[in-house]
């Protein structure tokens, strides 16, 4: 009698592992199906290379964006995003370039008019010769200014000047303020 009760053990026993098995793998495959619907639903309505778009105001061209990719979604909040980098040219009401503006990612909220920079952000003011360097900028296009809450390093003629806490300016750089200052140095320009 033992012989068949450890049979009749081993075969319940496999039973069970076999139709754990086909659950556990029915419900993997039921997993991937959900996700690759639902990955369907964040694929960009329009995707396009090396574009140019262009901001204007009452006929007046403002600003000109650049980037090697674009991506724009659709649904409850509308965005675009730059996920290989951007480059953004200001321009003065005499359609000089005022101020340009480059990250290697940045994203674009259409409805608040809101733009994030991230990794690498550079922007340089060509009339004053200053530049800022940080990791992380918002552009609030409707206010027409941009500002950073992370550390900031902000290079002029005459001095370095690192911002603990970020800095906040007019979109063209003309005015800004740092916030925290924790380092300056001076630039002795003699050679």
């Amino acid at each position: 009698m033992k012989p068949k009760n450890s049979y009749t053990h081993s075969i319940l026993f496999t039973s069970a592992l076999v139709f754990l098995t086909l659950i556990i793998f029915s419900c993997e495959y039921d997993v991937k199906t959900i996700n690759a619907i639902s990955a369907v639903d964040t694929m960009p309505v329009e995707s396009a290379r090396d574009i140019e778009i262009i901001y204007s105001e009452s006929g007046t061209v403002k600003v000109l964006l650049t980037s090697p990719l674009y991506n724009k979604y659709e649904d409850d909040n509308p965005y675009m995003e730059f996920p290989e980098g951007i480059k953004l040219i200001f321009f003065d009401s005499l359609k000089n370039e005022k101020s340009q503006l480059t990250a290697n990612y940045a994203i674009s909220d259409e409805k608040s008019q809101i733009m994030e920079a991230k990794s690498n952000v550079v922007i340089f003011n060509y009339e004053k010769q200053e530049q800022i360097n940080t990791e992380h900028l918002i552009w609030d296009q409707k206010k027409q200014i941009i500002y950073s809450n992370v550390f900031v390093k902000i290079t002029t003629k005459d001095e370095i000047i690192y911002g603990a806490e970020g800095f906040e300016s007019d979109q063209n750089m003309d005015k800004w303020t740092i916030k925290k200052t924790s380092a300056e140095f001076n630039i002795d320009n003699e050679e």
